[in-house]
């Protein structure tokens, strides 16, 4: 893909500038020599492994920057630029705070990333905030302040459970990010929840959907029936995978201990081929244990296997009271 910037009328005029149909793993697939044009690749490294994003057809990396960290400014155009050096190009911002500090991490290098943004707190889990009309002055708010004319994928963030939300709540985030898309302001769009039976509904009833973010941690696993991975593969929906270290309880205070632990993480996930795992991500040094993962075997040995299980047991003993939630992720 050429380095230049995209107006939203060019976007419109020219459509999508990414390749379709790209294979699961697709670093590896180049380096066997098969027909792969990783030119048309963003921010293309042969280390890192690019999946295809569902019906948007985006060609994205196979770990992506997820938001909510504790970086400062200086800290988070490092972890940026790092981000980029291993051949990421996909990042979330979630809250008009992160979204600036993310546009000015980027600098000059905004057209090596997809940009995802969602305004949380002025999103349906606000009461007031449930109505098309509401949630598209959002979004234009929100594009306005960043000084952007589009966003790679607007993503609302809906109230946990999302079933809470009516079925008019439903129909107003549809029809909000459709014209949003029909106007350029978003090249593609989803959602993001942590109540799994109302994604699947959504998923299945509205085929506007093109993205779902939602928990996948390492307890996770994919449900012998009725699983919500069937639902995605069935309407080509693609899935970020949230809260990949557990929102932290995977950890333990030892710097050493904790990277192994996120490696580990990290290949268990990547080895389920299920989720694009997106991790908050705080200094370089945890984008380069993040990038010595991506190097490591996907599949866990016999004592691999023990010490993440023995780690996902902590991790789940020691969640806070506001994240037990997560537990009803263990099938998806």
């Amino acid at each position: 893909m050429e380095n230049r910037q995209v107006t939203r009328r060019q976007f419109m005029r020219d459509g999508a500038m990414v390749a379709a149909g790209m294979a699961v793993g697709l670093g590896a697939a180049a380096s066997e020599g098969n027909a792969v044009d990783t030119a048309k690749i963003l921010n293309y490294n042969p280390r890192m492994e690019y999946r295809r994003l569902g019906k948007t057809n985006f060609t994205v990396s196979a770990i992506g920057l997820g938001g909510h960290s504790r970086s400062n400014d200086k800290e988070r155009r490092e972890v940026v630029s790092r981000c980029l050096d291993i051949g990421i190009n996909f990042i979330d911002s979630t809250g008009g705070g992160e979204l600036h500090r993310d546009i000015r991490a980027l600098g000059n290098r905004r057209d090596k990333v997809y940009l995802a943004l969602s305004d949380t707190g002025r999103e349906p889990r606000n009461p007031d905030y449930r109505t098309a009309k509401k949630l598209s002055e959002v979004l234009d708010a929100a594009l306005r302040r960043a000084k952007l004319e589009y966003t790679d994928l607007w993503r609302i963030t809906v109230y946990e459970p999302g079933g809470r939300h009516t079925f008019n709540t439903s129909c107003a985030v549809i029809e909000a990010l459709a014209k949003a898309k029909k106007e350029g302001k978003a090249r593609s769009i989803g959602i993001s929840s942590h109540d799994r039976r109302w994604f699947k509904f959504m998923i299945e009833y509205f085929d506007e959907l093109e993205v779902v973010l939602f928990p996948f941690t390492t307890m996770s696993k994919v449900a012998p029936k009725d699983s919500l991975f069937a639902a995605l593969k069935k309407c080509d929906v693609g899935a970020f995978g949230i809260k990949p270290f557990a929102a932290g309880s995977l950890f333990r205070g030892d710097r050493e201990e904790d990277y192994k632990r996120a490696r580990l993480a990290i290949r268990y996930i990547l080895h389920s081929n299920t989720v694009i795992p997106i991790p908050g991500l705080n200094s370089v040094s945890e984008v380069d244990n993040v990038a010595k993962a991506m190097g490591e075997r996907r599949q866990l040995d016999l004592q691999e296997k023990a010490e993440l299980e023995n780690a996902a047991g902590q991790a789940w003993a020691k969640l806070p009271a506001d994240y037990q939630w997560l537990k009803s992720w263990e099938y998806v």
